[in-house]
């Protein structure tokens, strides 16, 4: 029964992951109801103000959910939204169990959806899958919970830690399976962001190269404001605006220029002379904005690690060599001293793409003093 359990959750599972990143400001979920060790039923939530993934799986098990199971990723909600609460219905259908993949970090649901079909004679179970589960609303649960968006750190690197040669030459060191999957990521986020040195050396697009991709809101870190207007991602047949976050110090010619070239400013607090990276995410989850993927470059990167701001690590890792010790990595500056306060990472996951390998990992944040 356990193993046939677990099948069902990964299918509920995979329904969810298909809405990754179109659900804001609900998590993704996704549901399957299971009659007579066979699944009569499926479904995700695809938007917010649609009916949820439990509503659309009863509706197509329809008289066939009576006396049936119900799995489901996350705690079904119990309280008044854009739609009405999925314990009623699923109450309503007559489903004798729900396995519930996690608890809702939704203060707002918070295990009162399991008290409420616990009252009703439901028996429920929760756990299934937890850490899955957790993983696929880690950007919802982040910001329902803080407030501010679920960041992940995505580089590409060499057997030797390298993200350049001592050129700054790139392109590419990640072969074309990992790009596309770098591409299928940022169809799933809210937004990508990048610092101002990776747009003056690269001039990127920050766009979704798929068929049907979804371009996210591009972010540029820029405190001064020394992207030029005539920038490639300023200029693009694209929905998502170009943000750039500055500084009051920048000059007001520049912040014109910038906005007569279809740019949106964001002035943040300060810190050291640069944009303050925790004012910065605030202000992003105040827009309702979940998830960040930042790429970048290694002084970007290297002002989040210090300030204990990167969720998650995704690390594209190919098989070449660039030696010597002129190149680049993914971090600027020393970085830590001491090796017992390195970043660790847990939760560790490991995929191929041709000859690459992506290591991703949760980071375990330091505590609060």
């Amino acid at each position: 029964m356990e193993a046939t359990a677990d099948r069902y959750m990964r299918r509920a599972l995979e329904l969810g992951a298909q809405a990754e990143g179109r659900t804001r400001p609900n998590p993704a979920v996704g549901a399957v109801v299971v009659a007579d060790n066979q699944i009569v039923g499926e479904g995700f939530h695809p938007a917010a103000g649609q009916p949820h993934a439990e509503v659309f799986a009863l509706q197509a098990a329809a008289e066939r959910a009576v006396n049936a199971d119900l799995y489901v990723t996350l705690e079904p909600c119990s309280h008044q939204g854009r739609t009405g609460p999925c314990t009623e219905v699923i109450i309503a259908a007559g489903i004798r169990r729900v396995f519930v993949g996690t608890q809702d970090p939704n203060p707002q649901v918070a295990g009162s959806g399991i008290r409420r079909l616990q009252q009703a004679g439901i028996q429920v179970a929760v756990g299934l899958r937890d850490k899955e589960c957790r993983r696929l609303i880690a950007p919802f649960a982040k910001h329902v919970t803080t407030g501010l968006p679920f960041v992940i750190l995505k580089s590409a690197v060499t057997l030797d830690g390298q993200t350049a040669t001592s050129t700054g030459d790139s392109q590419w060191i990640s072969n074309s399976r990992s790009r596309e999957e770098v591409h299928r990521l940022r169809d799933r986020v809210d937004a990508i962001m990048v610092g101002v040195g990776t747009v003056l050396h690269d001039d990127p697009k920050l766009t979704t190269r798929l068929p049907g991709g979804r371009d996210p809101l591009r972010i540029v870190v820029d405190s001064q404001l020394r992207t030029p207007p005539q920038a490639t991602l300023l200029h693009l047949d694209s929905s998502a605006e170009t943000l750039i976050a500055h500084i009051s110090t920048a000059s007001v010619e520049r912040r014109d220029r910038l906005l007569e070239n279809r740019a949106t400013l964001l002035k943040t607090a300060e810190s050291d002379g640069r944009v303050d990276l925790h004012d910065l995410l605030a202000q992003l989850g105040r827009r309702g904005v979940q998830s960040v993927l930042l790429e970048g470059g290694a002084q970007l990167n290297a002002a989040f690690l210090k300030a204990d701001l990167i969720d998650r690590m995704m690390i594209f890792v190919a098989p070449k060599v660039i030696g010597g010790n002129g190149g680049f990595g993914i971090f600027a500056g020393e970085g830590f001293a001491r090796l017992a306060d390195a970043k660790q990472l847990q939760d560790i996951r490991f995929r191929q793409f041709g000859d690459d390998i992506l290591i991703e990992g949760e980071v375990i944040r330091c505590l609060p003093a």
